[in-house]
């Protein structure tokens, strides 16, 4: 019997992942969270074996959230959700520790069979991210700028494409402003941009960020 947490800012969203949840005989019990904060204390208060996790969170990205779970957490299992396709965060979260991503416009069926799936201790693909996965391994010459960065780059030029400062950023991952202003300049040189402007227009046209 397994306890599953639903870390959403949306409450439709959120009604409707637990409506489908507690018509299943293999969930125990479920609990939601409309924030990161909120997410981080259900943690600490109790222990999950599923956290269904909205990669965009309101005041803390679900990249942040998900490291922190599986750092502090490890026998939590994480399936990523989002409005945002496969190609724009699927293997940034898988490489960040994720047991599956599913984007939001999936059926209410093959939500259930990612849970059932990850719960069962595999990772979960659905078959648009496997086909992409598969296509990757080619290495195509147009694949977008920011498939060239690492985790961590790639995390910090969401929070600079939407506004956050250095030393916010800094303040929100717990390390120095000047690493911070390395990992931006690293991030400019590899996708040949010049200002946070440009990583901004980027990350919107790429669909990155809302």
């Amino acid at each position: 019997m397994a306890k599953v947490l639903i870390a959403d800012d949306h409450a439709m969203i959120r009604a409707g992942l637990r409506r489908w949840l507690e018509q299943d005989r293999s969930v125990e019990a479920v609990a939601e969270a409309s924030s990161g904060a909120e997410t981080l204390q259900q943690l600490r208060d109790g222990s999950w074996d599923l956290v269904v996790l909205d990669i965009n969170m309101p005041d803390r990205s679900g990249i942040d959230i998900l490291r922190h779970i599986r750092s502090g957490h490890p026998q939590t299992r994480v399936l990523v959700i989002s409005g945002f396709s496969e190609k724009q965060y699927a293997i940034y979260a898988l490489r960040a520790g994720a047991s599956g991503y599913l984007a939001k416009d999936q059926a209410p069926e093959e939500f259930m069979r990612a849970v059932h799936t990850v719960l069962a201790g595999r990772r979960f693909a659905s078959a648009a991210l496997t086909e992409m996965l598969v296509n990757a391994l080619d290495e195509p010459a147009d694949r977008p700028l920011h498939a060239s960065l690492s985790q961590r780059e790639f995390q910090i030029l969401c929070k600079l494409a939407v506004g956050r400062s250095v030393s916010e950023i800094a303040q929100e991952l717990c390390i120095s402003v000047k690493t911070v202003s390395t990992y931006r300049a690293r991030v400019l040189e590899k996708m040949h941009l010049e200002t946070n402007a440009d990583l901004t227009t980027y990350a919107l046209r790429n669909g990155l960020v809302q």
